[in-house]
């Protein structure tokens, strides 16, 4: 298991923690790996009743690494990031996210598969794909206008400005705000009371929940991998990433 996440099980809760604050909690193709393979083992293990994803007080997650994302971009379904996004949007017990600073990119969505979602104070949520010459992923496409209503998810994907802690509780991104140090804390309070009650009665109550747009997610998301896949190759990602990489602004006028 990579050091840079990090795993770990107690009285029924799997908490998965991203453990790379060096690097702002990015996301590599080995984390996404790991996560997956975790998400995996606590589906089908009868004792785990509730998985917490967390970060740090001053971090969630800047999205994906770029430069690993540049070296081993997703091939196909079973790239560990797809897994990873099918696994979470198929989980069939509660899943929990405590959130600090900084959710970039898959950073937030993939809170939009989480059951409960607390936030620090500082949190800040972006979706910055159309920034970066990219479409949606992980069904934010269908699920962030279903949440958010048209207009603000319009300005949530197409400008890709971050919205801030208190804007996400107003929209139903988030349950509940808290001081940051507070946030993991209060999220582990929470996965002990789910824990203490019946698994079978869990797993009902949330399929039933999602019954109705379940396939529709998973449909959304196989699409939006082939859209992203293939703009991954294109111009405009490609002007994205090497300024990113050059640290200057792309120009995008001739793309």
């Amino acid at each position: 298991m990579s050091e840079e996440v990090l795993i770990h099980a107690d009285a029924g809760v799997i908490t998965i923690t991203l453990n790379r604050l060096d690097r702002k909690n990015a996301i590599t193709q080995a984390m996404y790996g790991a996560m997956a393979d975790a998400l995996a083992a606590a589906r089908d293990d009868a004792a785990t009743r509730v998985v917490v994803l967390q970060g740090h007080a001053t971090v969630f997650s800047a999205g994906n690494d770029l430069g690993d994302f540049l070296n081993q971009p997703p091939a196909g379904q079973d790239s560990p990031v797809f897994r990873f996004l099918h696994n979470l949007a198929a989980f069939p017990k509660p899943l929990i996210a405590a959130v600090c600073g900084p959710a970039v990119g898959i950073g937030t969505t993939m809170l939009l598969h989480c059951d409960l979602v607390y936030a620090g104070d500082n949190a800040a949520f972006s979706m910055p794909f159309v920034n970066l010459g990219l479409c949606p992923e992980a069904a934010s496409s269908l699920l962030v206008p279903q949440m958010l209503g048209y207009h603000r998810a319009a300005e949530a994907l197409l400008l890709g400005e971050p919205f801030m802690a208190e804007a996400a509780l107003e929209v139903g991104l988030v349950n509940r705000v808290l001081p940051p140090t507070e946030a993991n804390g209060y999220a582990q309070a929470q996965a002990a009371k789910l824990a203490a009650k019946p698994l079978s009665a869990l797993v009902e109550t949330k399929r039933l929940m999602k019954k109705t747009q379940q396939g529709a997610v998973l449909e959304r998301m196989a699409e939006e991998g082939a859209s992203f896949g293939r703009m991954l190759r294109e111009p405009a990602a490609r002007e994205a990433f090497t300024a990113f990489m050059e640290k200057r602004r792309p120009d995008f006028s001739k793309v």
